[in-house]
Parts: structure tokens; sequence; C-alpha cells
């Protein structure tokens, strides 16, 4: 690292950015076209060959690869180099079909620590700072990426994964960590743990919150910030281009994830037509890996809702906060809803907490939406909860244009998610 601890690279020029994407994408172009036999098929059938590529435009011509070309070919079969020369391998959770694999060598690894360093550093993680990862360890990339990159930073990592809450807030009282990673809907879990034990979470030693893993909205951010008194920053990744480390908030401006551009190449697209749209134009986020040796991946759709945005604490451009996907979307009486539409307008009470579930059925013709919602402990006041259920759907009406009915439910009696929350229960038969 340079000055500071930040990567030249962090501060280069645009042209500097872009003269290297030019170069590391041609190559991995080639690496993937040579290398892997799905990419050369595909490459065949669109008519294109690693020699069309020129100019970074040029990329728009190449065909995307999606979850189901990495189901397609599972286990091992878009590794580019001999089996041999994987070291590690995550996978996906299962839950719709095969998993979908990864791997890497001991150079995607140094890579994918060096990202993960420079997204912690960009937090406000500093050397010698003690990081409580609460992360899931295992198959989940999220434990094992956040444990290399604070420890290449120079961090002291206590690896406690999830669950167990009221063993996590023992740890944290106890170990006084400077650094909490996890997903933001298992803080919520923590937050209330500390609560429920008379333990005042602004007293706490946290002074930064790394969450990512699921979509979270600003307003959650302010719940947990004030909540804990620290900074709250969203670091962005997803397993099959890496894992956590693609992107992070800097702490000095949160305002959207900078893309370690020298690594991930960005696009964004029209998700029904597959155009790729201008800067500043929301759409499906596209990504190109530079420098994997192991499992190159191209035009790679994320299926996450976004735009990109130029650079602010770093020359890097940022990308949007992603507050929803295009598979997470309901279409309900013919509404898009993303859950994250409902959760900004629940925590805009200062009754209602983040923990809530958004329940679809069906009577008739007629789809009916419930949201599920626990209140503060201190919120007993039955005609006071009554009245904030009847302004939350007044909110959600006017902003989201939809008519729900919402359930305020009392404390601790909606599921708690060790990883990924579960939003949305789908209760409508299925065609």
């Amino acid at each position: 690292m340079g000055q500071g601890g930040i990567d030249p690279i962090e501060t280069a020029s645009r042209d500097e950015i872009t003269a290297l994407q030019r170069e590391r994408l041609a190559w991995s172009l080639r690496h993937a076209y040579d290398n892997v036999a799905h990419y050369k098929a595909a490459f065949t059938a669109a008519g294109v060959h690693p020699d069309d590529f020129r100019e970074l435009s040029d990329l728009a011509k190449f065909p995307f690869t999606t979850k189901q070309d990495l189901r397609a070919n599972y286990p091992f079969g878009m590794f580019a180099v001999p089996r041999e020369r994987i070291v590690r391998i995550h996978a996906s959770s299962g839950t719709t079909g095969k998993p979908t694999v990864v791997g890497y060598t001991r150079e995607d690894l140094d890579v994918w620590a060096s990202v993960v360093a420079r997204s912690i550093h960009a937090a406000g993680g500093r050397p010698g700072m003690i990081l409580h990862n609460a992360y899931g360890y295992g198959l989940f990339t999220g434990g094992l990426g956040l444990h290399d990159g604070a420890q290449r930073l120079g961090c002291s990592v206590v690896p406690v994964s999830g669950g167990m809450t009221e063993r996590q807030v023992q740890l944290i009282n106890d170990f006084r960590p400077d650094i909490i990673s996890v997903t933001p809907s298992y803080m919520l879990a923590i937050l209330d743990e500390f609560r429920r034990q008379g333990l005042d979470p602004r007293e706490s030693s946290l002074k930064v919150g790394m969450f990512g893993a699921e979509p979270w909205t600003n307003a959650m951010r302010r719940e947990m910030e004030a909540g804990f008194a620290m900074d709250a920053v969203d670091i962005y990744g997803l397993s099959e281009v890496m894992g956590p480390g693609v992107a992070s908030e800097c702490v000095e401006t949160k305002d959207g994830p900078h893309i370690w551009e020298d690594h991930f190449y960005p696009e964004v697209i029209d998700p029904n037509t597959g155009a790729v749209l201008a800067d500043g134009a929301p759409g499906e986020l596209v990504f190109t890996t530079l420098t994997k040796l192991g499992m190159p991946v191209i035009r790679y759709r994320t299926r996450d809702l976004t735009r990109l945005l130029p650079g602010t604490a770093r020359s890097m451009r940022r990308m949007e906060k992603i507050t929803g996907r295009s598979d997470d979307m309901l279409v309900i009486r013919g509404v898009n809803l993303f859950p994250s539409q409902i959760e900004e307008q629940l925590l805009r009470s200062d009754i209602l907490t983040g923990h809530y579930q958004i329940e679809v059925t069906r009577t008739g013709r007629m789809d009916e939406v419930t949201v599920h919602v626990e209140a503060r402990p201190e919120a007993l006041d039955l005609a006071l909860l009554r009245a904030e259920a009847a302004q939350a759907e007044a909110r959600i009406k006017h902003r989201v244009g939809l008519t729900t009915t919402v359930a305020i439910e009392p404390p601790g009696t909606i599921e708690r998610s060790l990883g990924k929350a579960r939003r949305v229960i789908d209760r409508r038969p299925k065609a």
C-alpha cells in the first residue's frame, strides 16, 4: 500500500485505470477462451473471438454468463487451470438446484485478501485493530474472505462466525473489538441481545460495522449507527466474481461502494434487453473479472440492481447502494415491489424495528400482502400500535403504491437469520 495505507491505483487518473482495464480485459477474455470449454463454445456461438476486443466498449459484443451456466458446468467445468492448481473451493447454497462452485488458485487468494484489506481500510479499519468476524465460515465466502483480508491489513481477527448471539455479545464486551463484519439483519439481532442483557450498545467498543451479503437501506444504516454509535459501511461482493471485497464504501463519504476496478470491470445493463446503459442509468449490474486465474467470469449477470456513479473518495467508480435484485422483485396486483421499499417505510417509525417479513397470499384472484414487523420492547400501548400500523400502511401506499396490511408483532417473534434474512414468504399457489 502507498502513503496512508492507500494503494496508488485507488487514486489513479481515469485514463490510467482505463488503460489498465483494457490490457487486463484482453488477457481475461483470451484466458477464458483458451482454457474454459464453455467460453470457447459461447464465444463461437455469439460469433466473437478475443481478438475482436480492442476497446472497452467491445466487451458488449461478448455473451453474458449466468448462474445457470455455472450450474450446467457443475462442479469444476468453469475452472481455467488444472484442478490441482485450485487450492480452495467455495460454493453457494443449492436451495434452487445445484450449488454454484467457485475455485481459487494461490494467486487468486492473494488478490482476494488484498482487495478485502483495501475494503477494510476504506471503511476505517487500521492495522492493529481487532475485527469481530460474525460472517459464516465454511463454503460461504464471507467468513474466510473477511478473515484473510483483515489479517492482510494487520488486524487481529476474532473468527466467531454466525450464531450463538449471547456469546457474540459477551465476546464484544470482553475482547473490545473495533470493527464488526456481519450481515445487517444479524447485526439487528446482536443489537437486540445487547438490550435484552441490559447493556447500552452505544457504550461498546465498536467503531465500524462492515455489512453486506444482503440488500440493506440507508434507513437500516441510521438504525445501526444510532444503536451502536458507530459508522455502518457497505461491503459488496458475490462468490461467483470473488466474494466480499469486490467493492466497499469509504467511511469518509458513505455514498455507495467504490468498485475495485483494477480487478473487476463493471457494466450496467437493461435487465430485459441486455443493452449496456450509460453511467448513471439504473439497471442490472454485470461483472467481468480482470485478474482471476482459477475461474475467470465474463460478463456475469449479478441480478443486483444499481447504477454506476463517478468516484468521490477514490477515483474508481461507485455503484449506488444495492437495495434490490431483479429476482427478488415481487409483482403484486401489477405493482413491482422490492422488500427494501417496505423496509424503508417501516424504519421511518420510532416504534417499529428492522425485523420484518412480507407474507404474500392469494384470496380468490387477488394477491394480498401482510407485512409482519416487530415493535420495540418499550412500545406496549395497544392504541399506539394500532395507530402506527395505520400510518405505516399509509406510507407504503403513498410511496410504493400498494395496499398492505401491517401486523405489528411482539418483540422476538419474527425468525432471526444467522446469515441472509428471509424477507418474503410467498404462500400463493404455484402455477
